[in-house]
């Protein structure tokens, strides 16, 4: 017993002090030293902020134009967005009767310098800026300080702007339900249940439309795990709503509006929306689906300086929606915004990849940024959701998993089926997780859908990633050595992990052993399973090792993402994608008829003698 003691004790160490295989630079809300922030108002500095109103005509995103002046410039100086507008000291709690609250106790949702725009501010101490601001329910405001980033001291600060309907249902993101047949609807407002009764208008398009009723989530602070979540980091989440919309025809194309009816009898609506509706599973039909993780946000004005690790994030969201025509599903794995526990940055999120989820499903996976905490299950003892421990990942966005703690669950789209693994949760052999895997694995019906796909957050397979070849593992610790018997037994095809900030993909492999010699075109038996990183979507870039392995077929340091379009039961066509054009760098394609699934490879079938 002892001895299993040290054991977990090792394993427990590793895990904890394992040098993380990606690379980024801070959360840019981070480098500010917030609670340091002093008053110096100065009765010539100023912030004018225009227009006062937004929205007017029922838009979510505005653009707003700042005027501002300071007797005694500097280049440090910086424009702070702060929302609620209200961010003085009595908004602050106080700790105990003895100590007096800081000045501010919320971090702002955005910044930026104040020679971004003006060049020559130093000199003239005038300055103007244009900022992008969303919905987020509240008003907004505009700080000028000195002193940079670091001791801010406030000189100036705006008139209040708000949206005309602060509360208004925004950013809808669809999910597939836990049938085949069923669709939801999450979205975001500033209506409780008190306030109003949430619902989502729809039908087939021109056809006769019916009400769904929505459920209704919230969260507070005491909900979150740690900081900066649970102080400056913390902003009211709102009110997250989700619709089950069921018994949908399938590849049937629907029409959708948000709605909430207050308790006056007076409607609020949001704009209309589209969705096609998923195909029944087995379903012979062009199937087009993209995967990626890593994305993170970024801000179209070019706020938030130091945000050194998100600049491919934008790129990515432009050609998905550029080709959003083609695409039938996306897979987000993991590493979804790096909000890292300052909350205003989910909504941002959300408003990024609107014109993305509100058309068709969004499916995501849980990734170290949003779960990992001290102290709270999660398999790595590090600090990276920032204290949000899961908890808005969890709320944000809807999955058909048993129980959204345990962020792991499958999914069926038509010929595919799609086995999400939690990485943040351990996965070996005799967990309860293991037993999903191997359970999703073995279920499906391969002669109705052939194409079996493993996603995951951490590179459970293989990697070239810097890191993980000076461990020697090429792979996340314990990763593959209990799950790669499941992999070869159940004949996965391909298994997609992000974490890896860059992009590559192996030969069909077992063991360390490529089963197939064939690069781009594979015609009949894999006899393994090819493993790609596809961890490009937006966040800073991760390096490769200079060794050269026999399985890694091919390696890219840049953003992308892939796209699987299975055209029929027997042809599959793999592609990856460069996010600054849209572009094919590299591709295969697998060709196989239903006997070649059920051929015998090594462990993939019961040892058999002729006696038997």
């Amino acid at each position: 017993m002892r001895g299993i003691k040290l054991i977990s004790l090792a394993i427990l160490l590793v895990l904890t002090n394992f040098p993380e295989a990606w690379s980024h630079g801070d959360q840019p809300l981070s480098k500010i030293a917030i609670h340091k922030a002093i008053s110096a108002l100065h009765e010539r500095a100023y912030v004018k902020a225009s227009p006062e109103i937004l929205g007017m005509k029922g838009q979510s995103t505005e653009w707003v134009t700042l005027e501002y002046g300071s007797p005694n410039p500097s280049v440090d100086d910086w424009i702070g967005v702060f929302s609620p507008a209200n961010f003085s000291a009595s908004t602050c709690p106080e700790v105990n009767p003895r100590v007096y609250p800081p000045l501010l106790c919320t971090a702002p949702i955005k910044y930026q310098y104040a020679n971004y725009s003006s060049h020559n501010y130093k000199d003239s101490g005038k300055g103007y800026l244009k900022l992008r601001l969303i919905n987020q329910r509240s008003d907004f405001s505009f700080a000028l300080f000195s002193g940079g980033l670091s001791n801010p001291k406030l000189v100036a600060v705006s008139n209040h702007v708000a949206f005309a309907n602060p509360n208004a249902p925004v950013y809808p993101r669809l999910a597939q339900g836990k049938e085949w047949n069923e669709m939801t609807v999450t979205w975001t407002s500033g209506y409780g249940i008190y306030e109003a009764e949430p619902f989502v208008e729809w039908g087939r398009k021109g056809g006769d439309r019916v009400h769904s009723p929505a459920g209704t989530l919230t969260f507070d602070r005491n909900s979150m795990c740690g900081a900066p979540a649970r102080t400056v980091g913390w902003r009211d989440p709102g009110f997250i709503h989700t619709s089950f919309l069921k018994e949908l025809w399938p590849n049937a194309v629907y029409t959708y509006k948000l709605g909430h009816r207050l308790f006056n009898g007076t409607y609020i609506w949001s704009e209309q929306y589209q969705f096609r509706a998923s195909p029944y599973p087995g379903q012979n039909s062009l199937q087009r689906v993209v995967i990626f993780g890593d994305m993170g946000k970024d801000e179209a004005d070019g706020s938030n300086e130091y945000n050194n690790f998100q600049r491919g994030s934008l790129n990515t969201t432009r050609e998905l929606i550029q080709d959003i025509k083609n695409i039938d599903i996306i897979f987000h794995i993991g590493d979804i915004c790096y909000a890292n526990g300052y909350l205003s940055q989910w909504d941002q999120f959300t408003a990024q990849v609107e014109a993305i989820a509100s058309t068709v499903p969004y499916m995501i996976a849980s990734g170290n940024h949003e779960r990992d905490w001290p102290g709270t299950g999660s398999f790595y003892g590090n600090m990276d959701s920032g204290g949000e421990c899961g908890v808005l990942a969890e709320t944000m966005f809807y999955v058909p998993a048993e129980n959204r703690a345990k962020f792991w669950y499958s999914t069926d789209y038509g010929m595919f089926r799609f086995c999400i693994a939690d990485t943040e949760h351990d996965w070996r052999e005799g967990t309860e997780q293991y037993k999903f895997i191997e359970h999703c694995l073995a279920s499906v019906d391969r002669q109705k859908q052939p194409w079996l796909v493993f996603l995951a957050h951490r590179v459970l397979g293989y990697s070239s990633d810097t890191s993980y070849a000076e461990e020697g593992s090429f792979e996340e610790p314990m990763g593959r050595e209990s799950l790669q018997t499941l992999w070869q037994k159940y004949k996965v095809d391909i298994a997609v992990y992000g974490h890896v900030h860059s992009y590559e993909r192996t030969c069909p492999i077992y063991q360390n052993i490529c089963t197939n010699k064939e690069k781009r075109y594979y015609k009949g038996t894999l006899n393994g399973t090819i493993h790609v990183v596809a961890g490009g979507g937006g966040a800073s870039l991760s390096p490769f090792t200079t060794l050269q392995t026999k399985w890694s077929l091919y390696r890219d340091y840049d953003y992308g993402f892939i796209k699987l379009t299975a055209f029929d039961h027997s042809n599959l066509l793999f592609e990856y994608k460069k996010s600054r054009n849209g572009k094919v760098y590299d591709s295969f394609r697998i060709t196989r008829d239903y006997r070649d699934i059920l051929a015998c490879t090594v462990d993939s079938c019961p040892s058999m003698t002729l006696a038997s």
